[in-house]
């Protein structure tokens, strides 16, 4: 008999979950009544610990993009201080279609730039819709030259902002909880309500100790992780992550940061009953952690079944939130606009 114990104590929901005589509980988000199948429950397991901040997936986290005036710049630690991806930066800076082109002219214009180019740049792993790429990085110093060979009418805001995003990662060390709450106010500019981003924390928290098992268990980041990643969700969903951002209308946006609360929710018990199973088993290496991927996946879909058959409704959902994330960026920069953030002085 599988067993699959799965708690989240917040007053969004609550699952239990026992497979073979099946025993399903379920507290949602619609406060839904409690379903019970062929048993009992217990309402009072150990909650989920919440280990944030974590750079342990082979996707882009929230924590991994930062924006500027709503323009994405993807980063990374790294010797204990953050490198930015040149070309966003110099996509933020320049609005260029094609910011490799624009680099190589910069580098062209200014000798003394091109010089230096090999200390400014240090090639890194950048996770990508593609998978892990080696892209032009540079760190915040670096960064700040390369913003005085590049005519901007952002350059001067856009230097306090590198100092700004800088200094946060120093006091997110010192402070964890600070990290989360930044997070947490990024959604909600977002347009996110708050019962979403309770449970996209959680998710968060989940997933890092699944990964976190993974990297102890041998798996490497990067491909083996994507491929495990895309079993459980074959397993609970009935289709792989790049079909299930399809099916939503996606691109290159987080798959995450546009699922339901329910995909969520489904998503997460997917992944502590996948981490579970690997214990269990003490699954070594890339095909036995396979397995338990499989496991974990089929074990959430269970839930998922149970679930549609008592409420009638489909999980897998074409919802996003591009609108919404759209409209809230304009907003903000209308605001800015309006408060004369970027004003220059006479």
């Amino acid at each position: 008999m599988v067993f699959v114990a799965f708690c989240i104590k917040s007053p969004i929901f609550v699952f239990k979950l026992k497979i073979a005589k099946v025993t399903f509980t379920l507290y949602t988000v619609f406060n839904l009544k409690v379903i019970k199948i062929k048993g009992g429950f217990n309402l009072n397991p150990p909650p989920i610990s919440l280990i944030f901040i974590q750079k342990t997936t082979n996707m882009i986290e929230l924590k991994d993009i930062i924006t500027f005036e709503g323009q994405p710049a993807r980063r990374v630690w790294e010797n204990e201080e953050w490198y930015f991806v040149i070309r966003d930066l110099v996509q933020i800076l320049t609005d260029s279609k094609n910011p490799r082109q624009y680099i190589k002219n910069i580098k062209r214009r200014d000798a003394e730039l091109s010089k230096a180019w090999p200390e400014l740049e240090t090639m890194l792993p950048i996770p990508t819709s593609g998978g892990i790429q080696k892209m032009g990085c540079t760190n915040t110093e670096g960064a700040l030259r390369i913003v005085q060979s590049i005519p901007s009418r952002k350059a001067e805001p856009f230097k306090r902002w590198l100092a700004e995003v800088g200094y946060q990662r120093i006091q997110e060390i010192d402070n964890p909880a600070l990290a989360m709450q930044r997070v947490r106010e990024l959604y909600r500019e977002n347009g996110y309500n708050d019962d979403w981003i309770d449970i996209r924390l959680q998710s968060i928290g989940i997933r890092n100790k699944l990964t976190n098992e993974w990297q102890l268990r041998g798996v490497k980041y990067g491909k083996q992780f994507a491929i495990l990643t895309a079993e459980i969700s074959q397993a609970i969903f009935e289709v792989s992550p790049s079909k299930h951002k399809e099916y939503k209308g996606l691109k290159r946006e987080s798959l995450r940061d546009h699922m339901t609360e329910q995909e969520l929710i489904f998503t997460m018990l997917g992944e502590v009953e996948t981490r579970q199973e690997a214990q269990k088993e003490d699954a070594q290496g890339f095909i036995e952690n396979k397995k338990a991927a499989k496991k974990g996946g089929k074990a959430a879909r269970v839930a998922l079944d149970a679930y549609e058959q008592e409420t009638g409704k489909r999980v897998l959902s074409t919802k996003n939130f591009l609108h919404q994330i759209k409209s809230a960026t304009q907003k903000k920069l209308q605001s800015k606009e309006q408060k004369g953030l970027f004003d220059t002085d006479n």
